[in-house]
C-alpha cells in the first residue's frame, strides 16, 4: 500500500464508505516538519509519509462548493455536516451568537431528534459543540423547539444552508505578511484567493482576475490581469513563514482553481530532457463539473444511505442487525485502510457515544484486532457479505438499506441483464392482417387498464380497510364508483381474448373465417358502458374529495403518501382516479384506426363506425370534466414537489410548462427549475432534503411582464430577459428549441394574464423573491448572519423519496415539458411484449412493457402486479440502428441518452410503428400551435 500513489489510499477510503462524490474530500497529515499538508495523489505514499506508524492521516473536506445543492448524495452532505460540526468545535467556523445557536440547534435535532427541554439541556451539558457554549444554551433550546418533525437529513441540509452564507465557511487561514509587513491571513475558496485580517475578510481576488500564481522561496506571488479600473499593481506579493508553507499554499490554490474552474483534469506537461525549472505539481482527479456530470448521468452504482439520529439512547451493535442475502455490500479491499472513528465525527449511519471526534485513517496495514474506538463504541451496520459471514474485524460503513434503493431518474437500477430470461428467435406464427394487431392492442392495453383499476379497487381499498384513516363519505365516493367498472372490464377483456384466440386459430379453427374482426365486440361493450357513465361522472368528485380531505387531515396525507411508496402504485395515486376517463380516449383512437384501415365494404367496417360514433359521443360529454381534472391533478402533483409555497391550487390557475433553465446572477449561471402558470412564473432550486423537493426562491407575476431575447447583451447562448413590474431576471435555455418553447408559452401566458382581472396575489409562503441582477457582486448574495434564523423555510414531513417524478427527470435531463405534452401523453399510452437488448449483450430478453407518463415500465409478464424497473424517456433520442451496430433483426428501434443505449424489437410492422409513434411523442414535444390544432381536431 505504501508504495502505491496517494490516489490509491483516497480511493480505498471512498470505496469503503461507498462515497460516490469523494472528489470533494482529501487526506491531510503532518509532514516531517509538522506542517499539515494534503496527501499528493500522484506521488507514492512512502515518499510522503516517512514514519507511517506515528502519523495520523485525516479524511476531511477539501473543496467546499458555493452551493450545497450541488452535492447530489445524502452521504456526502452528511460528511460535510460532520466537517462543519468539527470546524465549529475547533473555532475555525466563526460567526455571531445567533448563527452559532441556530447551527447547533440543527446538530442537536440530527443527533437526538425532536425537542424535549430537559433532554436538550442534559445533552448540551455533556456535549460541547463550540467554545463558550453555556452562554448560548437558552438560544439553542429556543431554536431547537422550531425544528420538530425535521429528519436528520433535513437537519444536515439546513446546517449547510446556514453555514454556506457565513464568511468563514470552508476557510482555512494561512498566516502571511503583506509588503508593508502587516500580519494578514491568506485563504483560498471556490471563488478565488481571499485576504483576511484576523477573521475579517479585507480583500478578494476572483479567479477571473488572476493571470498567474507562483512562489519564490517564501514569497507568494499573484499576477493579475490588466484592469483599467483597478488601483492594484500588476503583481501582488505576500511573505509567508517558510518556503514549505508557501509551496503548500500554492499547491492548494492550484488545486482549487482546477477543481472549480476547469472542465476536465489538466493533462501532464512533458518532462524536460535535461533539467527542469519550477514545480511539476498539477491537480489530479475529476473536476467539479466532471463529478456533477458523472452523478447526473447515473454512471455509478446507487447504494441507499439511510441517515438516522446519531445519538439515540438505545445503541444497537453490529451483531444485532438482521442480514439479507441480496444486500448491497460496501467494497472491502484486501489491503484496505483501517478506518477508526477517533476524535470528532460519528461514522456515517452509525451512532457515536463520545463527542468531539474526528474521522482518522491509519496509514499502516490493518492488524487482526479491532481499533480501540470500535471497542468503545459499537456502531450500527446493516450490510453483510455475499460470500458468507462478515469478518469479525470488519470496519464500518454507511448504514445501507438494500430494500429501499433510490431509483435514479436517469436509469433505473433494475435495467440489467438478470431481469428476465433470454430469448433469441422466439417467432410466433401470427395473422398478418393489420386489423389483427389493432385488435391485439385493444387486448394488451385493456390488461394494463384492468391492473390500474385494481390499484384502486383492490390494493388501495384493502389498505384503507386495514387502517381507519379515511372518512366513510370519501370511501363511498371512491370505491362504489370503481368496482362496477372493474367487473365490466374484466368481462370485456375476456371477450376480446376469446375473439383473438379464434382469430389466431387457437380454438374452433374451422370457424375462424367468421371471427377475423373486432368491431362487433367493441360495439357491444361500448354500448354496455353507457349505463356506467354515471360512475364516470363521479370520478371528478372523487378526485376533488380525496385532495380536499388530504388537505385537512395530516393522517390521511401520510397514509396516501405511504401507499404511493408501494411498488404497485407506480404512478401518483390521483392519476389512477383519472384512468377511466383516459381509457375512453384510447377506445376512440383505436376505432379511428380500424375505420381508416377497413374499406367501406368490409364486414367489420359498419360495426367499427357505429362503435366510433358511440364512444365519440361519450368523450364529448366528458370533455370539459377531463380537461379540468387533468389540470387539477397536475397542480396537486406539483404541490408535492414544491416547498415554500402556500396556495398553489386555486380556482382559475392553469399549469402551462415546467422545466430546467439557468438563471444568471452574481455567481454566474445557476441551474433553476421554473414553473409557468397562466398568472405567475415560479423559480426554484433543488432541495436536497430527504423529501427531494424544490424550494421556491421567487415569483414573477405575468401581469405587465415583457420578454426579450438578450443573447448579444449578456454573451450567453439562448438567453432571455424577463422584465416584470417589480423585478427582472435573465435566464438561459439548454438549446435553441428549448428557448423557443419557453418564449412561445411565456408570451401566451402573458397574453392570458393581461386579459384577466389584474395582478396575481402573493404565492410564496416565506421565502423572499430573489431580486438580484447579474451585475451585482457576489456580496449581494450574502445574507446577514442576524437574518439567518428567519431563513429556514418550514419543512413539512413529505414523502421520503420523490426522486423519480417528472420534475426531477426534467432537472436531470435539463429539459422541459408542457401541459399540452402531458395531454398528448395521456392519449399515447401503449402496452405489449417487446424484446430488449443492451449495447454490449448478446441475447434478447422478452419483457412486458407499458408506456405511460413519458416513461417505459418493464414487467417480466403482464400478470405481474408491479414493474421491475422504469425508464423515463425525456431527453432520449429515438432512432433505427445503423448497419455498423450489427443488429440483424426486423422491427428494431434504439433508445439513446448519453452513455445509455437500449435496443427494442417489436413483433410486427404495425406494433413497431405504434411504439415509434408513442415514444416519439415523449422524446420530442411538438410546438404548441401544431399540438393545439391536433387536439382541436379530436373532440377531447
Amino acid at each position: 500500500m505504501q508504495r502505491a500513489p496517494g490516489k490509491v489510499l483516497l480511493d480505498a477510503v471512498c470505496n469503503h464508505l461507498n462515497l460516490v462524490e469523494g472528489d470533494y474530500f482529501g487526506l491531510e497529515f503532518p509532514d516531517h516538519k509538522k506542517i499539515t499538508v494534503w496527501l499528493d495523489l500522484l506521488k507514492p505514499i512512502v515518499k510522503q509519509i516517512r514514519r507511517p506508524k506515528h502519523v495520523v492521516v485525516k479524511f476531511v473536506v477539501k473543496f467546499f462548493p458555493p452551493d450545497h445543492a450541488q452535492l447530489q448524495e445524502e452521504l456526502t452532505r452528511y460528511l460535510f455536516a460532520l466537517q462543519l460540526k468539527q470546524d465549529l468545535a475547533q473555532g475555525r467556523l466563526t460567526c455571531n451568537d445567533t448563527s452559532a445557536a441556530l447551527l447547533i440547534s440543527h446538530i442537536v435535532q440530527s443527533e437526538i431528534g425532536d425537542f424535549d427541554e430537559a433532554l436538550d439541556r442534559e445533552h448540551l451539558a455533556k456535549n460541547k459543540y463550540i467554545p463558550q457554549q453555556d452562554a448560548l444554551e437558552d438560544k439553542i433550546v429556543e431554536f431547537h423547539h422550531n425544528h420538530i418533525g425535521q429528519t436528520p437529513a433535513e437537519s444536515d441540509f439546513q446546517l449547510l444552508e446556514i453555514a454556506r452564507r457565513l464568511e468563514m465557511y470552508g476557510i482555512r487561514l494561512h498566516p502571511a505578511k503583506d509588503r508593508e509587513g502587516t500580519k494578514i491571513n491568506l485563504a483560498v475558496a471556490n471563488t478565488g484567493i481571499l485576504v483576511f485580517q484576523g477573521f475579517t475578510k479585507i480583500n478578494a481576488f476572483s479567479w477571473a482576475k488572476v493571470r498567474k500564481l507562483s512562489f519564490k522561496r517564501k514569497r507568494f506571488l499573484i499576477k493579475l490581469r490588466p484592469d483599467a479600473n483597478s488601483s492594484y499593481q500588476d503583481t501582488l506579493e505576500f511573505l509567508m513563514a517558510s518556503r514549505d508553507f508557501c509551496k503548500s499554499f500554492w499547491k492548494i490554490c492550484v488545486e482549487h482553481h482546477a477543481f472549480f474552474r476547469l472542465f476536465e483534469e489538466p493533462k501532464p506537461k512533458p518532462k524536460p530532457v535535461l533539467f527542469s525549472r519550477g514545480s511539476s505539481f498539477r491537480f489530479s482527479g475529476r473536476t467539479q463539473k466532471q463529478v456533477l456530470d458523472y452523478v447526473k448521468e447515473g454512471g455509478h452504482k446507487k447504494v441507499r444511505f439511510e441517515r438516522k439520529h446519531s445519538k439515540i439512547h438505545s445503541i444497537r451493535s453490529f451483531a444485532s442487525q438482521p442480514t439479507e442475502p441480496n444486500s448491497e455490500v460496501p467494497k472491502q479491499s484486501p489491503q484496505s485502510t483501517g478506518l477508526t472513528y477517533g476524535e470528532g465525527a460519528e461514522p456515517p449511519g452509525g451512532h457515536s457515544c463520545q463527542q468531539g471526534r474526528e474521522l482518522k485513517v491509519s496509514a499502516e496495514e490493518p492488524g487482526p484486532q479491532q481499533s480501540p474506538s470500535l471497542q468503545k463504541s459499537p456502531l450500527e451496520l446493516s450490510v453483510n457479505s455475499p460470500g458468507g459471514a462478515a469478518p469479525a474485524n470488519v470496519t464500518l460503513s454507511p448504514n445501507l438499506s438494500p430494500d429501499t434503493k433510490q431509483a435514479s431518474p436517469l436509469v433505473s437500477p433494475l435495467l440489467n441483464d438478470q431481469a428476465c430470461p433470454r430469448t433469441d428467435d422466439e417467432e410466433e406464427r401470427l395473422p398478418t392482417d393489420k386489423a389483427y394487431f389493432i385488435a391485439k392492442e385493444v387486448s394488451s392495453t385493456e390488461r394494463t387498464y384492468l391492473k390500474d383499476l385494481e390499484v384502486i379497487t383492490s390494493w388501495f381499498q384493502s389498505t384503507v380497510n386495514k387502517e381507519d384513516s379515511m372518512p366513510e363519505t370519501l370511501k363511498s365516493l371512491i370505491f362504489p364508483n370503481f368496482e362496477p367498472l372493474h367487473r365490466f372490464h374484466t368481462s370485456f377483456l375476456k371477450e376480446i381474448e376469446q375473439r383473438l384466440a379464434l382469430w389466431e386459430g387457437r380454438s374452433n379453427a374451422h370457424m375462424q373465417g367468421d371471427y377475423q374482426r373486432i368491431g362487433d365486440v367493441m360495439l357491444k361493450n361500448i354500448q354496455g358502458m353507457k349505463p356506467l357513465a354515471v360512475h364516470l361522472w363521479k370520478h371528478s368528485e372523487a378526485l376533488e374529495g380525496l385532495e380536499n380531505e388530504i388537505r385537512g387531515s395530516r393522517r390521511l396525507e401520510n397514509f396516501c403518501r405511504d401507499f404511493e411508496l408501494q411498488k404497485v402504485c407506480y404512478l401518483p395515486l390521483n392519476t389512477f382516479l383519472l384512468r377511466p376517463l383516459h381509457r375512453l380516449m384510447h377506445y376512440k383512437q383505436i376505432l379511428e384506426r380500424l375505420c381508416k384501415h377497413h374499406p367501406p365494404n368490409h364486414a367489420d367496417f359498419r360495426d367499427c363506425r357505429a362503435a366510433l360514433a358511440e364512444i365519440t359521443e361519450m368523450v364529448a360529454q366528458l370533455h370539459g370534466t377531463m380537461i379540468k381534472m387533468e389540470n387539477f391533478q397536475k397542480l396537486h402533483e406539483l404541490k408535492k414537489d414544491l416547498i415554500g409555497i402556500d396556495n398553489l391550487v386555486i380556482p382559475g390557475r392553469e399549469f402551462i410548462r415546467l422545466g430546467s433553465l439557468s438563471k444568471l446572477s452574481g455567481k454566474g449561471l445557476q441551474q433553476r427549475m421554473f414553473f409557468l402558470f397562466n398568472d405567475v412564473l415560479l423559480y426554484t432550486s433543488r432541495g436536497l432534503t430527504a423529501s427531494n423537493q424544490f424550494k421556491v426562491h421567487g415569483q414573477l407575476p405575468l401581469y405587465g411582464m415583457t420578454i426579450e431575447k438578450s443573447e448579444d447583451e449578456w454573451g450567453v447562448p439562448h438567453c432571455l430577459t424577463l422584465r416584470g413590474q417589480r423585478q427582472s431576471i435573465i435566464v438561459a435555455a439548454s438549446s435553441r428549441s428549448e428557448m423557443e418553447k419557453w418564449v412561445e408559452d411565456i408570451q401566451m401566458a402573458i397574453d392570458l394574464a393581461e386579459k384577466s382581472s389584474g395582478p396575481t396575489p402573493e404565492l410564496l409562503a416565506s421565502s423572499p423573491p430573489d431580486n438580484k441582477s447579474p451585475d451585482e457582486g457576489t456580496a449581494a448574495d450574502q445574507e446577514s448572519e442576524d437574518d439567518l434564523s428567519a431563513s429556514r423555510t418550514s419543512l413539512e414531513r413529505q414523502a421520503p423519496h420523490r426522486g423519480n417524478t417528472m420534475v426531477h427527470v426534467c432537472w436531470h435531463r435539463n429539459t422541459s415539458v408542457s401541459m399540452v405534452d402531458f395531454s398528448i401523453a395521456v392519449e399515447n399510452q401503449l402496452s405489449g411484449n417487446l424484446l430488449r437488448k443492451f449495447k454490449n449483450s448478446n441475447g434478447w430478453q422478452k419483457l412486458w412493457v407499458v408506456f405511460t407518463n413519458f416513461c417505459l415500465f418493464f414487467y417480466k409478464a403482464h400478470q405481474d402486479s408491479h414493474p421491475l424497473a422504469s425508464l423515463p424517456l425525456l431527453g432520449y433520442s429515438l432512432t433505427i440502428p445503423s448497419e455498423s451496430e450489427n443488429i440483424h433483426k426486423d422491427y428494431v428501434f434504439k433508445l439513446h441518452f448519453k452513455s445509455h443505449v437500449y435496443y427494442f424489437r417489436a413483433e410486427s410492422e404495425y406494433t413497431f410503428d405504434r411504439w415509434m409513434e408513442v415514444i416519439r411523442s415523449a422524446t420530442s414535444s411538438a410546438s404548441r400551435t401544431h399540438v393545439l390544432s391536433h387536439k382541436e381536431s379530436h373532440v377531447y
